[in-house]
């Protein structure tokens, strides 16, 4: 191995976002890098012993990583929070708190949580917004600012970290008490909009703020303000596709999702209509069509926005996750949107998620989970039919978050694809059980990507950064370290297109191209052959899918490390 290259352990509760993007980053630059899930001291420790790493990485830990290790090897924990910042729940306490600027710490592991010395630290400022999009954009792109920079002062051999030291002006932060329900709890006769979007934000993705709704205790998740209407405080005084409104004391907040809190058994979220059931009997359902200008906030999922001949079709969905409910309502807009007069359709996914194909927690809340897979698939499957066939405008996914499974195939339906620079995409269906999966993938990937490195694509399971998505062929480009300028090159891109000489004979090419693919094997061929493969997975004698969806639902921990993220498990 070269002098440059480091073998690189991560030690990571999960491989969420965070991971994925570091493990990205750094196999880029050449690292070797293995991924050993956090399940307990004894097969943590085994793995260093198998895999003998010159470096170890914990991107995402919830305790501490065993003396035995950190004595013997150096361990770099990255630490959601200002140096200084100790204890857990970082992040929920800096938006509690109104935090202005908050950050990423790298440090090495010792006896101490968080306490250990600093081998690099980025900052970034805090906007009002949720946990999860905050950890998802800022926190993602500091910690790989710092981790890059501490792993490059590791492979110098000459940097010394430096030991923290509260006795420095600039060391900012402090040791805080485990955040709980009490510092989370609203109090609607007395907290203003603000107050109650800053604290459901500071729980969104986990744990949520516990609160009593229609008699019952749940857990509150995926808030944003709305502007117009009112009512009494804690008041439910309006649902709109999925969502609850209700009335603050100078305002009113809409509420997304919810979890049932239940004494021993287990739960997940759900959108809030959902979950809530017959007891919203009395709640005005008050829509809001996806094409009607709104100037305030509110809440909507799905709208669209012309300018000049570009249209722009926003559908931020909770996660990514895309309910049969959704998938037809968001079909609709897009077939509404091709009837204006737009030369140009850009499908703008949402601020921090394109896609990640069904919802599965939907599925896992029905009468059957097999006949809502199936209606699930079915309705995505329409709606990028639609996509992919139509022959009036050109169309353009532009990917500003990450996107999974069939999100990645709803990208590659439209004729041009571009992601932000920092996007993640994992185009696999198989760590869910061995789903094959549908969205015309078969169709889809081998046309842009090849036969044989479709294939390797959906078999490996391994993340693929933008960089590596644009290589592949996979994508047209990627730019934009930023949201705002991804977007603003999106609209010169789409501008360009819709203003270009060129235009008609474009559209004479993507319908000819359309033809000459039908002709040699009808888009619902594919389909049906997908499908196949679909009805054994929901219908068939394997549970596998099932048991994956159960698992994945319920946030059950893998018992061990799928040996395609450990490779120092794989016999050789």
């Amino acid at each position: 191995m070269s002098i440059h290259t480091l073998k690189i352990l991560f030690i990571t509760h999960s491989f969420n976002s965070l991971a994925q993007r570091l493990y990205i980053e750094l196999a880029q630059r050449g690292h070797e890098v293995s991924i050993e899930l956090d399940i307990n001291d004894a097969v943590t420790a085994q793995a260093v012993e198998l895999y003998r790493p010159d470096l170890i990485v914990a991107p995402f830990l919830k305790r501490i990583i065993p003396e035995a290790i950190w004595r013997n090897h150096t361990c770099f924990v990255v630490h959601p929070g200002i140096v200084g910042d100790r204890g857990p729940s970082a992040l929920d306490w800096a938006i509690m708190r109104d935090c202005a600027e908050w950050g990423v710490t790298v440090l090495q592991a010792s006896g101490e949580m968080d306490a250990g010395d600093i081998w690099a630290a980025e900052t970034f400022p805090m906007r009002l917004a949720k946990k999860s999009s905050l950890y998802r954009n800022e926190v993602i792109e500091a910690a790989v600012r710092a981790v890059l920079a501490a792993v490059e002062r590791f492979q110098s051999g000459n940097f010394k970290p430096q030991p923290l030291d509260y006795s420095r002006p600039e060391v900012r932060g402090r040791l805080h008490a485990p955040i709980k329900q009490i510092d989370r709890a609203i109090d609607w006769q007395r907290d203003d909009t603000r107050a109650v979007l800053k604290k459901i934000h500071a729980a969104d993705g986990f744990p949520g703020v516990l609160d009593m709704l229609c008699g019952e205790p749940y857990y509150l998740f995926d808030t944003c303000a709305e502007d117009a209407l009112r009512g009494e405080p804690g008041a439910i005084i309006a649902t709109r596709n999925g969502a609850i409104c209700r009335a603050t004391l100078d305002g009113a907040v809409w509420i997304g999702h919810l979890k049932r809190k239940t004494e021993g058994e287990p739960a997940f979220k759900l959108p809030a209509t959902l979950a809530l059931g017959k007891q919203l009997a009395d709640a005005p359902e008050i829509p809001l069509d996806p094409f009607t200008d709104c100037a305030g906030e509110t809440y909507r999922d799905i709208r669209f926005e012309q300018k000049n001949n570009v249209g722009y079709l926003h559908f931020a969905f909770y996660n990514g996750a895309m309910s049969t409910e959704q998938c037809e309502r968001l079909r609709e807009a897009y077939v509404a949107a091709t009837q204006r007069d737009v030369r140009v359709i850009v499908l703008m996914g949402g601020a921090d998620f394109w896609s990640n194909g069904i919802h599965l927690n939907c599925i896992e809340a029905a009468a059957s989970p097999a006949d809502e897979s199936w209606r699930n698939i079915n309705a995505m499957n329409d709606l990028m039919r639609a996509i992919i066939t139509t022959g009036s405008q050109l169309t353009v996914a532009a990917l500003q978050g990450n996107a999974g499974a069939g999100g990645v195939f709803l990208s590659l339906a439209a004729d041009h694809v571009y992601a932000r620079a920092g996007v993640v995409f994992n185009p696999h269906y198989k760590g869910m059980g061995n789903l094959y999966g549908s969205e015309y993938w078969t169709y889809l990937l081998p046309r842009r990507a090849g036969e044989a490195r479709a294939a390797a694509l959906t078999q490996n399971r391994l993340p693929v950064g933008a960089a590596q998505a644009r290589q592949m062929g996979l994508i047209d480009g990627c730019f934009g370290t930023g949201r705002e300028n991804f977007l603003a090159r999106i609209e010169q891109i789409a501008e360009g297109l819709a203003a270009s000489p060129d235009y008609p004979a474009l559209l004479r090419d993507k319908t000819a191209r359309r033809e000459r693919d039908e002709q040699e094997k009808p888009l619902e061929a594919y389909r049906a052959e997908e499908l196949q493969h679909m009805k054994l997975n929901f219908y068939g004698f394997d549970p596998s899918y099932h048991v994956a969806r159960y698992n994945f639902v319920y946030k059950i921990p893998h018992a061990w490390t799928p040996l395609y993220l450990a490779r120092h498990r794989r016999i050789t």
